[in-house]
């Protein structure tokens, strides 16, 4: 199961649209259900996202290149001070990847199965 699974499903994005009079006599409720099946539809990165989530990790030595190649926190996100004062914060920019959950739980999983069927100590990648 995915963690980050239950909470990108219930963002929603909104929008504010003029509408004339004419248009409104139009019933609302089929023109929302498909919009919103078009809109559902069309995703050129699910193919990619599906193929991430699954991935077995079998091998330490895969495991090991996966931890040490997926950082654990972002490595865009920086604080740059002067003379003991923050000048300029860099937010995470990772989170603006499409496929961040994917990558991140990938990374997980390589943990997981590092510390649970390997028995490794895994304090060195975190």
């Amino acid at each position: 199961m995915n963690p980050f699974h239950q909470t990108t499903d219930n963002l929603a994005l909104t929008s504010w649209i003029w509408l004339s009079r004419k248009d409104i006599s139009i019933n609302s409720q089929s023109a929302y259900s498909i919009a919103s099946q078009s809109m559902l539809s069309f995703d050129l990165l699910q193919p990619l996202r599906q193929w991430l989530d699954n991935i077995e990790i079998r091998n330490p030595d895969l495991a090991h290149r996966l931890c040490q190649s997926i950082p654990a926190r972002c490595p865009f996100e920086r604080e740059i001070k002067f003379m003991g004062r923050t000048i300029l914060y860099i937010p995470p920019m990772c989170k603006l990847n499409p496929l961040y959950e994917q990558v991140i739980a990938l990374r997980f999983r390589a943990l997981c199965y590092l510390a649970d069927e390997c028995g490794e100590d895994i304090t060195l990648y975190c």
